[in-house]
């Protein structure tokens, strides 16, 4: 790693992890590049995990409650 990266990834874990997350989130967003191939098996597995919410195989789980695991463990850190 050079040392710009060295420095901005010690300034980073110097932030409240929130801020951090919201650091990650910036980096993932300027590599993220449409990828029609990778789409198509995004939506094949969401249709795949509907069906099987449909045929009762799976659960799901309120949105309020993934939110709420999240912020515990962010918490923590």
């Amino acid at each position: 790693m050079s040392q710009a990266a060295e420095a901005l990834s010690a300034q980073v874990a110097m932030l409240p992890p929130e801020e951090r997350m919201e650091v990650v989130e910036r980096i993932l967003d300027s590599l993220d590049e449409p990828d029609a191939t990778l789409d198509a098996l995004w939506a094949t597995e969401a249709d795949d995990r509907l069906a099987a919410y449909r045929r009762g195989e799976i659960k799901a789980v309120a949105l309020s409650d993934v939110i709420a695991k999240y912020q515990v463990n962010i918490k923590r850190a």
